[in-house]
């Protein structure tokens, strides 16, 4: 294992901290410390602790939820002083290795939730952050408000100073806070979500206004939402995966993790009660993150959800594969040409053909084994979210709906969970009900369009794009994928 003891004697060519961990304070507080989380931000305050003057900033990691996976989970961060070993790999092969410190505890908040409690109210915390998934916000997609109903919450609301949910830590802790007469901590997303913060501004003043209306503008006049895009391929490590990472590295790791060398994070500057020097190790600090959220979204999400949906038909597993087949290759490059830069505004200080370079290489990194099915999950939500501009827009101008429509046929025939070569696969489509589903599995081709993924152009005229989808539908089952390839 690693832990304190064994960083002395790493393996050659993995790294250690740069800084001592014993002069490590708690200054972050992580809700949900999954593989991106432990990739991307604790990378970044790894490398913050080790410049002069940012000792206060670790962070302390919360898991939510019970049961054996979650307490292993835990045990396994505590037997190795939550420190990790990260894999970084370029597309070339080569990797560099190095063990993380940036995590400085881990509770499971079911079995301490007084411990949690604590650390929300004690000041020296001032910044909340969180990746809970892109569904995790509780947000009705019919409303756009925060769902009231919900279970948990409704627990919460009932018992608000013993909470369950992160809403109810998160609030009762700013409740303890304010009586205190202590400042409010920042709360941000690092979700991929486009405007997170705004969403986790709807979510967490959602819950205090139905728990206590003067507590919620104590909050919306205190604690500050920054929205940020984040960006780093991260994909899950299997007991297989991590088996040849600790062979790679000479490491003894419970829980090692591999990414790809590239990363990226653009935090707009709002926080209530400082921050760390973010700036000084690669993180861009803007006013406005809008214009690089809608370059990722559009260029990075919405072509990896193209490979996905038709490399899960054509029988690959992984979205390497899906960019090496020059016929999928293609299709995206087309796509980004011609339906998304033409009407795509480049973020500050970048190029919009090298990023689409950058995407087109990032994908084909083998190393990743990003699994098609992980990319193509929610699908229902990624659609409306991803493809909707670029699809709004070519309706509007009336120009070519080829690509997006064979994406959106690919998507629909994808639900089935069958590929080309007989095989099955179980699509991932957390928000289905069995309703949902008979109309996804359904053979009446017109019956998928009333899905929400189509929610996006309803207003539009649309009826040549529905047209298009079913014929596609056709000659995707009769012909098979490759025949409903556009030109």
């Amino acid at each position: 294992m690693i832990t304190r003891e064994t960083l002395q004697n790493l393996p050659e060519g993995v790294a250690a901290p740069s800084y001592d961990l014993k002069d490590i304070k708690p200054g972050i507080l992580h809700f949900g410390v999954g593989n991106f989380f432990r990739a991307h931000e604790a990378y970044y305050v790894n490398k913050v602790l080790g410049l002069p003057g940012q000792q206060q900033w670790g962070i302390v990691g919360v898991g939510l939820t019970s049961g054996d996976r979650s307490k292993k989970k835990a045990d396994d961060f505590k037997a190795q002083d939550c420190l990790f070993s990260l894999t970084e790999t370029a597309p070339s092969g080569e990797s560099k290795r190095s063990v993380i410190g940036a995590l400085r505890d881990y509770i499971l908040a079911p079995e301490k939730p007084d411990a949690v409690l604590d650390l929300l109210s004690d000041p020296a915390i001032k910044i909340v952050s969180m990746t809970i998934t892109e569904g995790g916000y509780n947000i009705d997609e019919h409303t756009g408000e925060f769902a009231l109903e919900n279970e948990g919450v409704q627990r919460d609301l009932a018992n608000p100073e013993s909470p369950s949910t992160i809403f109810g830590y998160v609030v009762e802790g700013l409740r303890r806070r304010r009586d205190a007469g202590n400042r409010a901590f920042t709360i941000m997303s690092c979700d991929n979500l486009r405007h997170n913060g705004n969403v986790a501004r709807k979510a967490f003043l959602g819950f205090a206004r139905a728990r206590d209306p003067e507590l919620a503008s104590w909050i919306e006049a205190n604690a500050t939402f920054p929205n940020a895009m984040v960006d780093r391929i991260t994909p899950t490590v299997s007991p297989e995966i991590a088996a040849r990472l600790n062979r790679e590295s000479g490491l003894d790791d419970l829980l090692p993790l591999v990414a790809e060398d590239f990363t990226q994070w653009v935090v707009e500057d709002e926080f209530a009660d400082g921050r760390p020097a973010l700036e000084k190790v690669g993180v861009q600090m803007v006013d406005d993150v809008t214009d690089y959220e809608f370059m990722k979204i559009r260029m990075l999400n919405a072509s990896h959800i193209f490979l996905a949906f038709s490399g899960l038909l054509l029988g690959y597993d992984h979205i390497d594969e899906s960019i090496n087949d020059p016929d999928l290759r293609k299709l995206v490059e087309t796509y980004l040409d011609t339906d998304v830069i033409p009407t795509l505004k480049a973020a500050p200080g970048e190029d919009l053909e090298k990023y689409k370079q950058s995407v087109i290489s990032r994908f084909s990194n083998p190393a990743m084994a990003d699994q098609n099915l992980r990319i193509g999950s929610d699908g229902a939500s990624k659609v409306q979210v991803f493809w909707t501009a670029t699809i709004q827009n070519l309706l509007k101008d009336k120009l070519s709906i080829d690509r997006v429509a064979y994406g959106l046929a690919a998507y629909l025939e994808m639900l089935r969970g069958k590929n080309e070569q007989g095989g099955s696969f179980e699509p991932i489509e957390p928000t289905f009900t069995d309703e949902t589903w008979n109309i996804a599995r359904s053979d009446d081709f017109e019956a998928g369009f009333a899905l929400p993924a189509f929610d996006g152009w309803r207003k539009l005229d649309h009826k040549a794009l529905d047209a298009k989808v079913i014929e596609l539908r056709h000659i995707i089952r009769e012909k098979g994928v490759k025949a409903a390839l556009p030109a």
